[in-house]
């Protein structure tokens, strides 16, 4: 399937008190003001110089969280506006993945640092901690009603942070540690990276970055099987797979230095996937991860391969959900 540029949502509109004055004086000469209009949405964001961004969180709320390899700063930014602030202190270590509970609360992966950490969203404050793995990189989170389950890029296993149906979290020790088996191999390089639950409420999914294969995971047993991909190129990889989101029976995998996003129609399980399409910005300088707000898809620009300096400059953006 050819490459497709995907079309560009609408453009960023800063409401100032003036600005906001004279827009609605506008649209209601010419008749498109109604009553209710929310605020349109920004398709770009400055985040800080250096940051270097990996990870992204969005809830019910147009704002959105990105984490820091650099130094594990967290950035809530404000989706109308596209002004936003470093929220709480730096851990010191990176903030990988991230994933925000319908409690307000942050749930990151610690990358190099092998931990987890659960930061309130309003605050910055650090709620909890979880050490993962010794010696690992603890990379993507997903939610299931199970609780938080975290990938480990260099060791074979999920982490599962059970959480109780009030929304308890787990004790420092309560971290359950599930080998993957089955089809999955590890080796050299990036492998278990994005994680996402499929349709069905219950089966997990990761790709492999350094394979570009996609699997299925069974939460409680850790057995793994890979993903029939059918595309037209027939060898059903996604090389440089990172993040993964899933929309209804759509799922969307960030290939992060191909500077695409591949969009497939899963079944139920994810056992069996049809690649449909194929998109890309002008504006994608290696995105890593995607969450969705409305009718975009907000991606932040890691720059791997760029030089990361104090006054490198990094941003996210947004392309329209397919």
């Amino acid at each position: 399937m050819g490459m497709k540029v995907a079309p560009k949502p609408r453009t960023a509109i800063i409401w100032t008190a003036m600005g906001a004055a004279l827009a609605a004086a506008l649209a209601l000469a010419t008749g498109l003001a109604t009553a209710g209009d929310e605020p349109a949405l920004v398709d770009e964001i400055a985040l800080p110089n250096g940051f270097q961004p990996e990870g992204v969180a969005i809830g019910a709320e147009p704002v959105a969280f990105f984490g820091s390899l650099a130094d594990g700063a967290i950035f809530r930014a404000d989706l109308t506006t596209g002004q936003g602030a470093v929220i709480g202190a730096a851990p010191g270590t990176p903030s990988v993945g991230l994933k925000l509970d319908d409690r307000g609360r942050l749930f990151v992966s610690g990358g190099r640092a092998g931990d987890a950490r659960v930061v309130d969203s309003r605050t910055g404050d650090v709620l909890a901690s979880y050490r993962l793995a010794a010696e690992g990189f603890v990379n993507d989170v997903v939610l299931t009603p199970a609780g938080a389950f975290f990938t480990d890029s260099t060791n074979p296993v999920l982490y599962h942070l059970p959480i109780g149906a009030d929304g308890a979290l787990p004790p420092p020790d309560g971290v359950v540690r599930i080998p993957l088996v089955g089809e999955i191999e590890y080796g050299e390089g990036i492998n278990a990276n994005g994680i996402a639950l499929a349709p069905d409420g219950q089966t997990l999914l990761i790709v492999q970055t350094n394979t570009g294969l996609l699997f299925t995971v069974d939460p409680a047993t850790g057995q793994t099987a890979r993903t029939g991909v059918v595309d037209l190129a027939g060898d059903g990889l996604l090389p440089n797979g990172d993040g993964l989101l899933v929309l209804g029976q759509t799922l969307v995998v960030v290939q992060n230095r191909a500077n695409t996003l591949a969009v497939l129609q899963i079944n139920r399980t994810g056992s069996q996937a049809d690649l449909i399409d194929r998109l890309t910005d002008e504006r994608f300088d290696v995105p890593t991860t995607v969450a969705a707000f409305d009718d975009l898809l907000y991606l932040p620009n890691a720059r791997f391969g760029t030089e990361a300096t104090p006054d490198t400059e990094y941003n996210a953006v947004a392309i329209a959900r397919p």
